[in-house]
This record gives C-alpha cells, sequence and structure tokens, in this order.
C-alpha cells in the first residue's frame, strides 16, 4: 500500500522558545545535526514517496523560500509549493484550511519541522500507511512513549486503545504517549473551521470521541527540538553521544 504523495509541512511558527537561535532565521532553518530542520523531515517524507511538500512560511519567509528554492536546485525531492502566511500565521488547523486549494481531495501527510526521530525496525512513516484506513478514521497521529522520548516536557497526552483508536486523557489523568509531530489525515476535516488561526487539537479530540482519530507508536526515539536545550540533546543522541 502506498501512502499519501502530498504533504503539508507547518513551517510557520515563530520559534519563540528557540530563541536565541531564531533571532535570524525561522525556526524551520535551526540546524540540527549539521541539516536544517526542515529538511529532516522533508528527507523523511521524501523516503516514504512524497511528491510535493506544501510549506507555509511566515517568520522570515524570504529566507525559508530561499532555502527551499536551493534544495529543489539540487534535485533534492519533494518539489516544494510555498503556502504564504506572511500577513499573519494561521496555526495548525488555519495553515492546513489555507493550503486546502493545493492539496487536492485525497489523504495528506501533516508534519511538524520540530519533530526528529532515529529509527529502530520498520521505518515510522511506512507503519503509518500500513495503519491508516479512510474507512475507520480521519486521523491517523504518530505517537511515542514520553518516558523514552526527549524535549517533551509535560506528562503524555493520549492512550493508544486495543484497536488502534486514541482516547486524549481526562483532566487528572497521567498518559503514556505524546503525539510526535506527524499525522495523516484527510484534509476536508477542517473545511468547517474558522477563518483566522486556529488549532487542530480541539478537532482531534473531538473526533476523537466518535472512534475516528487512530495512531501508531513505531520504535525508535523521538526528540521534540523545541528549544535549544532539545537541540542540544538532539543532536548528541545524532552523533551517538
Amino acid at each position: 500500500m502506498s501512502g499519501p504523495k502530498i504533504a503539508m509541512v507547518l513551517a510557520a511558527g515563530l520559534g519563540t522558545r528557540m530563541r536565541p537561535l531564531t533571532n535570524d532565521r525561522p525556526k524551520a532553518l535551526v540546524e540540527v545535526g549539521g541539516k536544517a530542520l526542515i529538511d529532516h523531515m522533508l528527507d523523511r517524507l521524501a523516503a516514504a514517496g512524497v511528491e510535493t511538500a506544501m510549506v507555509n512560511v511566515h517568520a522570515f519567509a524570504d529566507r525559508l523560500e530561499a532555502h527551499l528554492k536551493d534544495r529543489v536546485a539540487k534535485g533534492l525531492a519533494p518539489r516544494i509549493v510555498i503556502s504564504d502566511e506572511r500577513p499573519q500565521a494561521l496555526e495548525t488547523g488555519g495553515g492546513l484550511k489555507h493550503a486546502m486549494p493545493l492539496l487536492g481531495e485525497g489523504p495528506v501527510w501533516v508534519a511538524n519541522i520540530d519533530s526528529v526521530w532515529i529509527e529502530s525496525g520498520v521505518p515510522a512513516l511506512d507503519a503509518m500507511v500500513a495503519a491508516w484506513d479512510p474507512s475507520r478514521m480521519d486521523v491517523c497521529l504518530m505517537l511515542a512513549p514520553t518516558a523514552t522520548s526527549l524535549g517533551f516536557h509535560d506528562s503524555g497526552d493520549v492512550f493508544l486503545e486495543a484497536d488502534g483508536a486514541v482516547r486524549f486523557k481526562d483532566a487528572g489523568e497521567m498518559a503514556p504517549l505524546v503525539y510526535v509531530g506527524v499525522h495523516i489525515c484527510n484534509p476536508d476535516i477542517v473545511k468547517d473551521g474558522p477563518e483566522g488561526p486556529f488549532s487542530l487539537t480541539p478537532l482531534w479530540k473531538s473526533l476523537a470521541t466518535r472512534g475516528r482519530v487512530h495512531g501508531v507508536a513505531p520504535e525508535g526515539l523521538w526528540m521534540h527540538v523545541g528549544d535549544p536545550v532539545a537541540r542540544d540533546a538532539a543532536e548528541a543522541r545524532l552523533a551517538g553521544e
């Protein structure tokens, strides 16, 4: 089974928690292990068969666009299409809705740029493709155990049921798993969302009550590169330290 050929890469964040590394560049261009965060993600998506990546831009948009043009000029996949959010950053849900005319009707990958991982066993994106079943789900989240992942400062967000369905934790609960920044979805889940910025999380929680959000927790080490301390920790792990 082949996976989605189109991806939405969310790269419009301000990177406030990554300062001072983002004083002169977008978070997407912060390097980890000698490679920009966005290139880590684009390379993973290309390896999974993605042919076109929609990348939203906001902070330091010109610099990010120049980097992406240079990447394409070097012959690196996937093809890049810019979703311009210079006037206003639209958050995860708003960014996806803004890009809907470019995404088509089929399922798409949606990926943050601050997730880096070291695989063990079946490639993580392949595991997600194998689990994706649009008759049973509208969203398939990539999950990882909080206890063995880097850069996640809070407890987990979700439980994974025996049938693969995701249940978000209730107030006061401790959950073992956290969303690590990559999912497959039908983009029309956001068609009724508000104009302007909004988050995907409330939408996921609503869909989860109907059993329409599933998840996969592949083997590997997941690193959320959200601040300079996490960046340094991720670099050390990538270097085998």
